[in-house]
């Protein structure tokens, strides 16, 4: 039982170091820095007009 959990375990941080990753090289190729705060316009295009 302990041998499972542990295997689910290492999968689970496994997923997670890549999840990570994945982040870190979109956020590389996107060009703009993340920062903490800033609205996500993943969709938005960025000469759409601003209705707000």
């Amino acid at each position: 039982m302990m041998k499972r959990v542990a295997t689910w375990a290492f999968y689970a941080v496994g997923a997670l170091a890549i999840a990570y990753l994945a982040l870190y090289a979109y956020a590389m190729f996107r060009g703009q820095p993340i920062v903490p705060g800033d609205p996500i316009h993943i969709f938005r295009k960025p000469d759409a007009p601003n209705y707000s």
